[in-house]
This record gives structure tokens, C-alpha cells and sequence, in this order.
């Protein structure tokens, strides 16, 4: 009897080390797959990300969306790039690119051809345009905006372009001292976007903001530059009421896909900017920086 007690003993330790020995073999089996679907997964992720930039390329070089599904090389990539104008016949928009103090971002109020020229067709004909900036209750780190309008005083006469100017500051620490005014504080919502601070920029006639009031005939684009800001923000234009806006940039968005992953770029291009020497501001005072 003890013989075959002894025997059942052994055959329960046998079995129990087989137990563990099957675990860890199965755990080690699982962290493996695990392993080789994750690198895969990284491998594609990485495959489709270079083919979205490969159709933003395109786009840049082509100017225009491609067809969809273009494989890139044997990887077994492929992306779709659409070209689109962005905010044309619309009469607002978010401005995409975040601005730290000092920068500037521009509204076109002429349109551009295919190849990127300005032309009078499609130009925004109206005389107001409101602005809205800022989340928070106005501080020191609140930013003010200054609003430069580029305008011929004879329609398609680049000779005689003249530039006027109105700023605007939310924080009664620095406005009257530095000669800007003060802006509407009611909220304001562009395209989804809630903002604190608003201001209506008149061109011309009763109620204009600008000294000489501005030639809207020859209106050609908006040069907003904020200061102040402690963190880069952005700003909403609408023009709501006054007409509708042209293209403001060329949008590319590509979609870039590899086995089971997707990756998306959205990217800008801006139209070709005056030269920033040409930043200057007209006052009565003489020309200055």
C-alpha cells in the first residue's frame, strides 16, 4: 500500500509540474503573438503615416486632390489627397494656425487663380468685418491685435497701395496708455469656436475705424498681429451681413492607409504674402514700423 501511495504522490507532483510548465510555455506563446502584432501593428501605423505625407507632397507639387487609393511602392500602402479651398464663399472662419505675440496671420480679401495669382474674381466686396480673440476674463496675459488693411486707392493699380491701421486691447492695465481702444466683451462664436473678446471693423463711411477711411473698391487683404499673449492663440472672422469671403488657403487633407491602420494630415498652404518690409503702417505722423 505505501509503494502505491508513494507512485499516486509522484504522478501528482508530475502532473502539477507539467501544469506549470504548460502555463509558461502558453504565457510566453501569448506574450510572443502579442509582441509580433504589435510591431506589426507600428509597422503599418508608420507605412500609412509616410503615405499620407507622400499625398500631401503630391498635392503641394500637383496642386490638386489625386485619385484615391495611390499605392506607394510594394509596401502595400496606399493614400488619398483631397485639395480643397479653404473657407471660400464662406462667411467665417477659425484661422488655422496658432499666433504668438508679435505674429501675424492675413485675411484675403482678394481671390487667386489656380496658379495661385491674385484676381478680382470672387473678392469680398463688403465693408465689415468683426474679430473675435481671447478666452478668460482680460488680464496682462490677454493679447491685443492690431489690424493693418492693404488697399489700393486705384483698383488694379499696385502703385498706389496704402495701408491703414486700428488696434484694439482687452486689458484696461495697458489701453488708453498705448493708444489702443477697447474691443466688445459679449462673447462671440465663430464656426464652433467660442471667444471672449469681440471687435466690428468698419472700412468706410459713418462709424469707420480707419483715418483716412479705407478705398473698399480696393480692398486686398487684412494683416492681423497679436501682442501680449502669454500662449499662442488663434482668431474667428466673420463677415456676416457684409458678404462672402474668398479662399483663404489651399487645404490638404490626405489619408494614408497601411494593412489595418489609417493616419490623416491636414495641412495649409497660404497664398504668397507682401513682403514684410512692406509691414509698414501709414499715420499722419510719417511712416513707421
Amino acid at each position: 500500500m505505501r509503494r502505491k501511495f508513494q507512485s499516486g504522490q509522484a504522478l501528482v507532483l508530475v502532473l502539477l509540474s507539467l501544469s506549470v510548465v504548460l502555463t509558461l510555455v502558453l504565457f510566453i506563446l501569448s506574450r510572443s503573438i502579442t509582441d509580433i502584432s504589435v510591431s506589426s501593428n507600428q509597422g503599418d501605423s508608420i507605412r500609412a503615416f509616410s503615405a499620407a505625407e507622400a499625398g500631401v507632397e503630391q498635392a503641394l507639387v500637383v496642386g490638386s486632390s489625386s485619385s484615391p487609393n495611390n499605392p506607394i511602392g510594394d509596401a502595400g500602402a496606399k493614400y488619398t489627397a483631397t485639395v480643397t479651398n479653404f473657407a471660400e464663399g464662406l462667411t467665417e472662419f477659425v484661422y488655422p494656425f496658432l499666433l504668438s505675440s508679435g505674429d501675424s496671420g492675413t485675411v484675403w480679401f482678394l481671390g487667386h487663380d489656380t496658379n495661385g495669382n491674385r484676381t478680382s474674381a470672387g473678392a469680398f466686396t463688403g465693408n465689415q468685418m468683426k474679430i473675435c480673440w481671447g478666452t478668460g476674463v482680460a488680464s496682462a496675459a490677454s493679447p491685443a491685435i492690431e489690424v493693418s488693411i492693404y488697399y489700393e486707392t486705384t483698383p488694379n493699380d499696385p502703385t498706389t497701395i496704402l495701408i491703414a491701421r486700428a488696434a484694439v486691447d482687452p486689458f484696461s492695465g495697458r489701453n488708453p496708455a498705448n493708444n489702443f481702444s477697447a474691443p466688445t466683451i459679449l462673447g462671440c462664436t465663430i464656426a464652433g469656436k467660442t471667444y471672449t473678446f469681440q471687435k466690428t471693423f468698419t472700412f468706410s463711411g459713418l462709424g469707420s475705424d480707419f483715418s483716412p477711411a479705407v478705398n473698399t473698391a480696393g480692398l486686398m487683404l487684412a494683416r492681423v498681429r497679436m501682442f501680449y499673449n502669454a500662449s499662442p492663440q488663434d482668431f474667428g472672422v466673420t463677415t456676416a451681413g457684409s458678404g462672402i469671403l474668398p479662399s483663404q488657403a489651399k487645404e490638404i487633407d490626405s489619408s494614408g492607409v497601411a494593412g489595418g491602420s489609417n493616419r490623416r494630415i491636414v495641412v495649409y498652404q497660404s497664398w504668397a504674402d507682401f513682403p514684410f518690409a512692406m509691414n509698414t503702417i501709414v499715420s499722419p505722423g510719417g511712416i513707421t514700423k
